[in-house]
């Protein structure tokens, strides 16, 4: 504590007042207190590195929670560049120190408390923040604290993960283990069933362009036929998007025996086809 005292008057001892500034004696003295301020810094800077260097870095000499904080200020969307500047900047986005201060800062109400059984994890720190980034940047939903829901992050990266290894689970596998996951934590069937397709639309939407992606499209479609009973039955809107993803972004893939198949299966399930869809 008093380390973070000292290192907080030091940065608040740098800007002079407006008395100081008009009045000679008063900025001499200011001068005086602020290099004593930073004398009293470095020599905490000094103490946790157990040496002393002629050319200091303005950033060495603040103590890790300062420096922590002014990372927290950096646009998330620079946070990667900035963990290449230094190497020490990259051992505070490598550790936990950094996250659980930008998690507390940017999501306040995150509760550590809340119960979470099941197979997906809430984790470290840092996946925890990029749950609730992903929850705020492509579902927006709220939990019934009013709160980011911050299972719709987890499960987001959970089935990702998943779909990208070279052999994924089945689609009526990690279905069931979301919908699970999401009743275990409390959500009633009717959002868990709704939760869990706004997933698997992001998580399809957002696959790479790639022969993998490719295979498990198909694979999901043949995959389709099996029965699911309600709350872990297959929605609409990710059927749609499944085949959309087919018939648009991968077209070139698909072989003439491949494309009539999936053409006859997305007939069966909707009464009309995007013209876009038609013609081989």
């Amino acid at each position: 504590m008093e380390d973070e005292a000292s290192s907080s008057g030091a940065i608040e001892c740098l800007i002079p007042s407006p008395c100081c500034l008009e009045n000679e004696s008063c900025h001499a003295k200011c001068k005086t207190s602020t290099l004593d301020a930073l004398d009293s810094t470095l020599s905490i800077s000094e103490y946790r590195r157990g040496g002393c260097n002629d050319k200091l870095d303005p950033f060495e000499i603040l103590p890790d929670h300062l420096v922590v904080e002014v990372l927290t200020r950096v646009p998330v969307a620079n946070w990667a560049s900035a963990a290449c500047v230094r190497k020490s900047w990259a051992v505070f986005f490598g550790g936990e120190m950094l996250w659980e201060a930008a998690l507390a800062k940017q999501w306040p109400n995150a509760r550590n408390d809340r119960r979470w059984p099941g197979a997906i994890q809430q984790g470290s720190q840092k996946r925890r923040y990029i749950a609730l980034f992903v929850s705020k940047s492509l579902f927006s939903f709220e939990d019934k604290y009013g709160d980011i829901d911050e299972l719709a992050g987890h499960a987001y990266l959970f089935l990702k993960e998943q779909l990208q290894v070279p052999t994924p689970m089945s689609y009526g596998f990690l279905q069931r283990t979301i919908i699970d996951q999401l009743l275990a934590c409390g959500e009633e069937s009717d959002i868990a069933h709704k939760l869990a397709a706004h997933v698997w639309v992001a998580v399809i939407s957002n696959l790479e362009e790639n022969e993998h992606t490719f295979r498990l499209l198909m694979q999901m479609v043949e995959e389709w036929e099996a029965f699911l009973p309600y709350p872990y039955s297959k929605s609409h809107a990710v059927q749609w998007r499944l085949f959309e993803r087919l018939f648009t972004d991968f077209r070139d893939c698909l072989s003439a025996t491949d494309y009539y198949s999936a053409l006859t299966r997305a007939k069966d399930k909707f009464e009309f086809l995007p013209a876009t869809w038609l013609g081989y």
